[in-house]
């Protein structure tokens, strides 16, 4: 799955599960929690690593080289936001080379004592360490990054490659062309957060290289160019049609990380309002939208009393998806462990009915 998908978002929001765990859960079906972290971070054999990619995400471990650009581009500016110590980050590295990986509580704390972003200097060089690949993470315990020494967890033939700048942006198009089937200049630059320097003859230049299709999409105000996916292409000439899950996404799910495309392809506006002040929320803290025979037909915004799975709010756009949404809160709540469901608010009320008989096992 992280193979096909390229990037898995993580977060430090956790309603139902972290967005990580809820990635593999609304493609696969109800896999255990243990099950998915063991795949990201397995304890002898690396498969994935942590990296910048759309944010800071979880990707397969192949891929290491392939973010050498970006890490070039860090060491080549210097720094992010904090100012680097070169004697506290040879301080961290001598630590790591003696003592193994340690994560930055284990360094001597992550905080310097005032608001969240104020990091201590060891976490400040632990962070620099990371960016410019000159430490890696490939396993994260209680949800702390574990540092460690590259040469000790990517494998030789990764960590010795150095693709220059042009073949890592054709790398990371084609995944991300992969991952999304189809995709503009715009929704590339998006999905991969490439910065300014990458510009649309770049992008296009890898696109052609990487022998990605160029396709037109039909567009409300005009045709946009874009580049496809061509056994995606072959497949759907051949007559392929999608099997789909009816179920609740991460909202730091890729299929809806970029607002526009999600308009443009499902007609359907998604935003995360955990960060909007309460009384201004539409939808809710960590409204999930409700993926339904390929589209998204609603959202719930839910949250654990005991073993009850309760949707604050509620909102669907048809009596079909107002039975999917109660389908798949119904497996969702089994699958963190509840085993009851309700609601609080539920938008039209007209439908509400139809959501509690699928709830009752009604239809």
């Amino acid at each position: 799955m992280l193979r096909r998908l390229s990037a898995v978002q993580l977060d430090t929001i956790s309603v139902l599960a972290r967005s990580h765990e809820l990635v593999p859960y609304a493609r696969l079906g109800a896999v255990g929690r243990a099950s998915i972290e063991r795949a990201y971070w397995h304890p002898s054999r690396p498969a994935a690593f942590e990296y910048w990619s759309h944010a800071a995400c979880v990707l397969p471990i192949e891929d290491w080289p392939y973010y050498s650009a970006r890490r070039r581009r860090i060491r080549a500016r210097g720094q992010r936001w904090h100012k680097v110590s070169p004697k506290a980050c040879d301080e961290v590295l001598a630590r790591l080379r003696s003592e193994g990986p340690l994560t930055a509580t284990e360094l001597g704390g992550a905080k310097a004592g005032g608001p969240w972003w104020d990091w201590s200097e060891v976490k400040i060089a632990a962070e620099w360490l990371f960016d410019t690949g000159t430490a890696a993470c490939v396993r994260r315990v209680g949800w702390r990054r574990v540092y460690d020494l590259p040469e000790r967890v990517i494998p030789p033939e990764l960590l010795n490659a150095e693709p220059d700048d042009a073949e890592c942006l054709s790398y990371l198009v084609a995944a991300a062309v992969r991952a999304l089937g189809v995709a503009t200049r715009a929704d590339l630059r998006e999905h991969l957060r490439l910065p300014q320097a990458d510009t649309s003859a770049a992008i296009d230049q890898a696109a052609k290289v990487s022998g990605l299709s160029p396709v037109t999409i039909a567009d409300r105000d005009k045709p946009l160019p874009a580049w496809a996916d061509p056994d995606a292409l072959a497949w759907l000439n051949a007559g392929g049609r999608g099997t789909h899950r009816t179920t609740l996404l991460s909202p730091f799910d890729s299929l809806v990380w970029d607002r526009k495309r999600t308009k443009r392809i499902f007609g359907f506006h998604h935003a995360l309002e955990a960060y909007v002040p309460k009384d201004k929320r539409v939808h809710g803290y960590f409204a999930m939208p409700l993926l339904a025979g390929g589209r998204l037909v609603g959202r719930a915004d839910p949250a654990r009393e005991g073993t009850t799975l309760v949707l604050r709010q509620a909102t669907v756009d048809s009596a079909a998806a107002a039975r999917g949404l109660a389908r798949a809160a119904t497996e969702a709540a089994s699958w963190v462990g509840c085993d009851d469901v309700t609601v609080e608010r539920f938008a039209p009320a007209e439908l509400a009915p139809a959501f509690a008989s699928a709830l009752k096992g009604g239809d």
